[in-house]
């Protein structure tokens, strides 16, 4: 039974052979078979960026888990090189400084330690007027008090665009913090004593010869403040009652810029400056519950007192 199967297998063989022989056609080859499978067992699948379902977790956490390390983002800082980022060597005020007589025995010895350290100042003003040959201690203490007093009336009034060429870009965030919804009335009254300047410095910064000449100068003098929040109530201050305010202000000017100018940079405040005075706030005091038609009456109503929290330390 197997030999004719044989032959039957052989003589199809043969059939098949010879028609393709004399058939004019192109005969390929099969093409291989392609079968999918995994070579590396992959602990993190990141998930697809059109994918609707929610995501769970932080990948970046599960990434780390599985080994996987991501590339570290540097966070670029903007510099600005028209002016400094702080104050270099701050005046110290001597403690009592406007109430201590130059007669007493503590008041000499606050003459004597400005006159040790007025050494440095000096060295520093003559770097100043070699690039402004204009500068005089007389003179910059006076033009100083009125860049002070214009600034503060650009900021009483939101003129922005004259702030900005009175107070340098460090100093302009820290006067504008905090007065938005506000209004302020500031009014300069008069010099109690003539301004002077108590110290001055001249530094480089990021590179040798790129100097920045910083002057403080103190200033005594009387004025009036006031701050209204948004309901039109007094917050701080008073417009009526004028205060005494010793204050020590720092002039900066980019002294390498040739069209600089000098500006108000910031202000140092002792250790020893008595405490501001606390901010009066506007506290809305929740009232019942009406139903449509009742009337509110205020004699009759009680103001909820608040319970008792204890505090643990």
């Amino acid at each position: 039974m197997a030999l004719p199967m044989r032959r039957t297998l052989v003589a199809l063989h043969r059939a098949t052979c010879s028609n393709l022989k004399n058939a004019d056609v192109d005969v390929r080859p099969p093409l291989p078979l392609v079968l999918p499978f995994r070579t590396k067992k992959r602990y993190f699948i990141p998930q697809a960026p059109g994918a609707k379902e929610k995501r769970q977790g932080n990948p970046e956490a599960k990434a780390k888990a599985a080994g996987l390390v991501f590339r570290q983002q540097y966070f670029e800082r903007p510099i600005n090189i028209a002016c400094s980022a702080g104050v270099f060597d701050p005046y110290i005020p001597p403690e009592g400084d406007a109430r201590l007589s130059s007669l007493s025995k503590e008041g000499l010895k606050q003459r004597t330690e400005q006159i040790r350290q007025s050494a440095t100042s000096q060295l520093a003003i003559r770097k100043i007027k070699e690039h402004d040959s204009e500068f005089t201690t007389k003179g910059f203490a006076v033009r100083a008090q009125e860049i002070f007093i214009e600034a503060h009336h650009a900021l009483a009034n939101f003129d922005k665009a004259k702030l900005h060429s009175l107070v340098t870009e460090r100093c302009y965030p820290e006067m504008t913090r905090g007065n938005r919804y506000k209004s302020i009335r500031w009014r300069f009254i008069e010099s109690l004593e003539l301004p002077k300047v108590v110290h001055a410095r001249c530094p480089d910064m990021v590179t040798k010869g790129n100097m920045y000449g910083q002057v403080t100068v103190r200033m005594h003098s009387k004025q009036t403040l006031a701050i209204y929040d948004r309901f039109g109530r007094l917050m701080l201050g008073s417009d009526e009652q004028p205060k005494d305010v010793l204050e020590y202000l720092v002039i900066e000017r980019h002294l390498v810029n040739p069209y600089g100018r000098w500006r108000l940079h910031g202000k140092i405040v002792p250790s020893w400056a008595p405490a501001k005075d606390p901010i009066i706030k506007t506290v809305m005091i929740p009232g019942p519950n009406l139903k449509p038609g009742e009337e509110f009456d205020a004699l009759s109503y009680e103001v909820p007192k608040p319970e008792a929290v204890q505090w643990s330390k």
